[in-house]
């Protein structure tokens, strides 16, 4: 049945909430096959449904891509509208329903998640708030971020562009660090002379050694040549490695803190300035997030001003 009126115009009838219903699953998954799967729907049902909404509304709300759907301007502006109100009568009907709700798609570095972030989401959990967590590198996260395979990143790096929003998160101070034994060998440090690690095996968590280039550029004003002893792709390996006495290596203050108030890890030099790298927690730009992907931004928020 043709949606316009006599004179042309768009029809004036309600819109249907299954079709709405669908439409904010696409929005928010920004593809067709995914919303499908997620609505337990065949993906003609659920092309079929987008289809008519356009047609009723005299617009269309997603272009077609390679991979996945972009919603148009129209769409951003129908998902601000009926984001809350759709997402309110989804609470109520999840009290009659054993259906679960859709999970948070969390990323971020391995590390980070595990000793900050988990723990302060398991309350959550406890509550009945599904999440599902990827660990990799920021640049591969970001690019999941964008292409809606994920709903939140923590990331060690300002993104650029205006497709996402970054709000800033923690500092993370960075620390040289050795084994007492490895302390007692090397000696007391100065800032403007590394020569005495010259010869000490470095542990790293990638073979270009990109934290400990940085720590070098910032404090001893050198450049890092010497490779790697080590390398484990994981900080918590470094950790591990270095409490046991391979060598030195620099980790975020935040990972070996327990370590360097017990003694099994000694600063190697504390300089005024250290090396600081700020993170950010990062979301899509001009989306409208569920309530569950609200509720694990904002603890995290709120967490990380005591980190």
């Amino acid at each position: 049945m043709d949606p316009r009126n006599s004179d042309g115009s768009a029809s004036r009838r309600p819109l249907d909430l299954t079709q709405l219903r669908t439409f904010l699953a696409v929005y928010r998954a920004g593809s067709l096959t995914e919303a499908a799967r997620r609505l337990g729907l065949a993906q003609p049902t659920v092309t079929g449904q987008i289809r008519s909404l356009e047609q009723q509304l005299d617009h269309q709300l997603f272009e077609r891509l390679p991979r996945g759907v972009a919603p148009t301007a129209v769409a951003h502006d129908l998902a601000a509208r009926i984001s809350a109100p759709m997402d309110q009568l989804a609470l109520v009907a999840d009290r009659t329903t054993t259906a679960p709700a859709e999970p948070v798609h969390l990323g971020g570095p391995a590390e980070l998640l595990a000793v900050r972030v988990l723990p302060v989401l398991a309350p959550l959990v406890a509550r009945g708030v599904r999440i599902r967590v990827s660990a990799g590198l920021a640049d591969d996260l970001l690019d999941g971020l964008r292409a809606r395979r994920l709903d939140l990143v923590l990331s060690a790096i300002r993104p650029r562009g205006r497709s996402v929003v970054a709000t800033p998160l923690m500092d993370e101070e960075f620390v040289l660090v050795a084994a007492p034994t490895w302390a007692a060998r090397i000696g007391p440090l100065a800032a403007d002379d590394p020569a005495p690690l010259d010869d000490v095996p470095l542990i790293a968590y990638a073979e270009d050694l990109p934290i400990l280039r940085r720590y070098w550029r910032h404090v001893f004003r050198n450049r890092l040549t010497s490779p790697p002893a080590l390398v484990v792709p994981d900080l918590r390996g470094v950790l591990a490695a270095t409490v046991a006495g391979a060598g030195v290596t620099v980790l975020p203050r935040y990972l070996c803190v327990e370590e360097l108030r017990t003694g099994a890890l000694v600063p190697l030099l504390e300089p005024e300035e250290p090396p600081i790298n700020t993170g950010f927690i990062v979301e899509r730009a001009n989306s409208v997030p569920d309530p569950a992907a609200t509720r694990v931004r904002d603890v995290i928020l709120r967490a990380a001003r005591a980190w």
